[in-house]
């Protein structure tokens, strides 16, 4: 009975190979782990600026480290079934070693055989308690590993907690950045719609009631034969002489207007929709009308008007005030517009 015994013992002894394989892989995966956690953390530091990716990656880090843990519980789980075995059998050794030694008290003949006997229990007693010593002590060294990354999982979820309450400040920051811009804005545009109608004004007291100016919309529109002969964009003295009237109230509003004001004078070419013969000095209505609003710029820029309050735009034929095809709608459609508007 005690031989049937002896071999149950040993033959627990030969699991010891795959439980030192559980322990390799398992420092394997504690390895791999830790890896995984410090090029998360680098990646992080390297990143943060761009909080997207930070927290969709720090996600899926946490995911993996949630699924490693999981494993490493159920390895933790296996280890503490193998002690407990293990606490069995030492116990039953310890139960045999009592029952030689009871023997070896009543029986002086059969007392050599039970003390060689008992001898090998107890060698291999100690050889049990000596591998459960080692399997408590990869325990502890798992728990405080295990414990480790516990605190490195806290220390990334308030890193997480912390990156979404700034990007929440940040879009509330945004948010009212962008409200306060946008009440700034519209009263910078009253203030500009303000100074055009004043400009508007003293236009109107310049140039008086004159059926070749109008006024269209926000715009001062002035007929091409005012300031130009057909076909050509250099300026007649009968053009120069009224522009000359309205380089006062450009320099006037130049001075009034505030400086935080980005505003400018558009003039805009515009021409009939006859074309071109592509032979003279301008091939297409576009560079016709494209050089007459220049024309008309550089000559306001002579007279005093600063440069970088005004701009030149040629529309060509593409713009017209009138769609019709008679004489009328033609010389309706070839002008000059004055526009103040914001650059």
């Amino acid at each position: 009975m005690s031989i049937v015994r002896r071999r149950r013992v040993r033959s627990g002894v030969d699991y010891w190979p795959g439980f030192v394989d559980a322990l390799s892989t398992l420092v394997l995966a504690i390895v791999f782990l830790l890896t995984v956690f410090v090029t998360a953390q680098f990646f992080l530091s390297q990143q943060v600026s761009d909080k997207d990716t930070v927290l969709s990656r720090l996600n899926r880090q946490l995911a993996e480290l949630t699924d490693l843990l999981a494993l490493e519980r159920s390895n933790r789980r296996s280890l503490e079934d193998r002690v407990n075995l293990l606490g069995a059998t030492l116990q039953t050794a310890e139960a045999e070693r009592s029952r030689l030694q009871g023997l070896l008290g009543g029986e002086a003949a059969a007392g050599a055989a039970a003390g060689a006997r008992a001898g090998a229990l107890s060698r291999e007693l100690e050889a049990e308690r000596k591998l459960s010593s080692e399997a408590m002590s990869q325990i502890e060294a798992l728990n405080l590993q295990l414990a480790a990354l516990r605190r490195q999982l806290s220390a990334l979820e308030q890193a997480l907690e912390a990156s979404e309450s700034k990007d929440r400040e940040s879009q509330v920051r945004l948010a009212d950045l962008g409200q306060r811009l946008n009440v700034a804005l519209a009263q910078k545009v009253q203030e500009l719609a303000r100074y055009r109608s004043d400009f508007f004004g003293r236009l109107r007291q310049i140039l008086g009631n004159r059926p070749d100016i109008r006024i269209v919309g926000d715009r001062f529109v002035f007929q091409s034969e005012l300031f130009f002969d057909p076909g050509r964009a250099d300026l007649t003295l009968v053009g120069r002489a009224e522009l000359d009237k309205l380089v006062p109230a450009l320099v006037a509003l130049e001075r009034e207007i505030p400086p935080d004001i980005a505003w400018i004078l558009r003039v805009d070419g515009h021409t009939d929709r006859r074309p071109l013969s592509g032979f003279g000095q301008f091939r297409t209505n576009w560079d016709l009308s494209a050089a007459r609003a220049i024309a008309v710029v550089q000559a306001l820029v002579e007279k005093g008007v600063p440069p970088n309050r005004l701009l030149a735009a040629g529309f060509g034929e593409f713009q017209p005030l009138e769609l019709g095809e008679g004489e009328e709608a033609n010389r309706r459609n070839r002008r000059i517009e004055l526009k103040l508007t914001e650059r």
